[in-house]
């Protein structure tokens, strides 16, 4: 069984060969941000980048970021505890979209790492009063086999 730096290694030397730049992970305490306390998701310190602004690193990146939460406390215990994890995330600033970005993860999970694709499960958008469901991630998931 691999463990959690073993897996970090093989997550990022993986999207590696697929032509993304490895960045660091940033620091919990967000950079030119008042609108969060702490890093709360992967996403956060790319936010002006997945927003348009040029990232010096390129279009195709990739990175673990640990990330903090307080929020979501009664979910993960009681008033003592908090939620503190390294989010992976692959990122593409134009570069490619779902279709892509799911075919690159499925390769990662059922190749890289040898899962057995039988015993995964993914999950799309399935729409609210404002968006339709997601058919473009269905549809690409159903092409790779799930």
């Amino acid at each position: 069984m691999l463990n959690s730096k073993e897996i970090r290694e093989k997550y990022l030397n993986f999207f590696k060969r697929k032509e993304h730049t490895i960045i660091t992970s940033a620091s919990l305490l967000p950079e030119n941000d008042s609108t969060i306390l702490f890093v709360n998701s992967g996403m956060s310190p790319l936010v002006p980048f997945l927003s348009g602004e040029k990232h010096p690193a390129g279009k195709r990146l990739v990175n673990f970021q640990k990330c903090f939460r307080a929020e979501d406390i009664d979910e993960v215990g009681d008033n003592r505890h908090n939620t503190f994890f390294e989010m992976l995330g692959h990122w593409s600033l134009g570069s490619y979209f779902k279709v892509e970005a799911i075919q690159m993860s499925w390769e990662f999970l059922t190749k890289e790492l040898g899962l057995e694709p039988n015993r995964l499960a993914f999950s799309v958008f399935e729409g609210d009063e404002n968006a339709s469901r997601d058919e473009e991630a269905a549809e690409a998931w159903k092409s790779v086999g799930v």
